[in-house]
């Protein structure tokens, strides 16, 4: 095999006993989590907003962000219940800094306990100020140093396909959002929460489990293969399928961002466009009533400051400026800030 071991890593109780969830705050995120539950179910008629920034990082603007959030939240929580991304695990298409787990500061080498810690406390913080956590499942052994803060989660494009991400889907009580595949393809999205609702039995954390399947698996359109998927002729296929397929709690949420917001004039991500695409989806949302009560919500990228920068061509955090992505390019504050209140406006 050709791998070297750096040094062990602290067992999830380790981590969980030193960063402990307060029993006020954990039954908080419970009550997050069944709010999500009843809002994919229809007996909640808002609408979901999973927002925030690609990359959950650094921790002092993540939380400044988070307090921002809550401050709009409280303005529309009637109509809309806003969900933070504390996004700590980065799928790459090459390579590229895998998020703060790996290297909590990207210009020193990788110290995954470090990184642990680092984004644990980060997001205990955020569920203090009064938010509910999202974050994408991309290495599913490291579940137990996060999912009691945890109240909505992502498969994401790379992983829609993976056994080992569906069945884990499976497994949680965490309402799981599954999104189409890189390409494009809605049809092996679907598949996917089929996978996630059903039982399997399968090897996780040295036992073999049999999973009871997640009713609360459902379908994320992102675009794909540089083109959008937000149309209504894709959404009511989607349904459609769903429902000849007899999933249960058949929803569908609308990634505003990725091949969503590509500007056709560039063939380039805008993150500006985000509030255009909701704006659309609106449109028809408001038209239909069966595509209303079947669209639950909208994904968008968000943070600080608008665009992203470009980590590799700076040599210490120092130098980055505050606020805003290392990875993909976000909306900027203002921008989000009154995409929130006239989404809630339009609902």
């Amino acid at each position: 095999m050709s791998f070297t071991v750096q040094k062990p890593l602290p067992k999830a109780h380790e981590v969980l006993t030193k960063l402990p969830l307060d029993p006020k705050l954990f039954a908080q995120v419970e009550r997050d989590q069944q709010e999500i539950k009843d809002i994919l179910e229809g007996k909640d008629d808002r609408k979901l907003l999973i927002v925030g920034p690609c990359s959950a990082w650094p921790e002092t603007d993540v939380v400044e962000y988070a307090k921002k959030l809550k401050a709009v939240e409280e303005k529309v929580s009637d109509k809309l219940k806003i969900v933070l991304r504390t996004y700590l695990q980065k799928p790459r298409t090459t390579i590229g800094w895998l998020g703060p787990i790996n290297q909590s500061d990207p210009f020193s080498e990788p110290d995954i306990e470090a990184g642990t810690y680092y984004c644990r406390k980060m997001m205990i913080e955020c569920v203090r100020i009064g938010l509910a956590l999202a974050d994408e499942a991309l290495f599913t052994h490291n579940d137990n140093y996060f999912v009691d803060l945890l109240s909505w989660v992502a498969i994401g494009a790379r992983s829609s396909e993976d056994q080992e991400h569906r069945i884990w889907a499976s497994m949680i009580d965490h309402p799981v959002g599954i999104k189409n595949t890189t390409a494009g393809d809605v049809d092996k999205g679907i598949n996917s929460i089929i996978a996630a609702q059903h039982s399997h039995v399968f090897a996780i954390h040295r036992e073999q489990v049999k999973t009871d399947g997640n009713p609360h698996a459902h379908l994320i359109l992102r675009g794909g293969n540089g083109e959008s998927n937000y149309n209504l002729q894709t959404v009511e296929k989607a349904i459609s399928k769903m429902q000849e397929k007899k999933i249960q709690n058949p929803s569908i949420l609308i990634d505003a961002s990725h091949e969503n917001c590509i500007d056709p004039s560039t063939g380039k991500k805008d993150p500006n466009l985000q509030p255009e695409v909701i704006d659309h989806v609106i449109d028809y949302m408001n038209e239909d009533e069966k595509i209303k009560s079947h669209i639950k919500g909208f994904m968008v990228e968000s943070f600080l400051v608008e665009g992203a920068q470009n980590a590799t061509n700076y040599n210490s955090a120092s130098e980055l400026k505050p606020g805003c992505s290392i990875t993909d390019p976000c909306l900027g504050w203002e921008k989000t800030e009154k995409m929130i209140l006239d989404l809630a406006e339009r609902l």
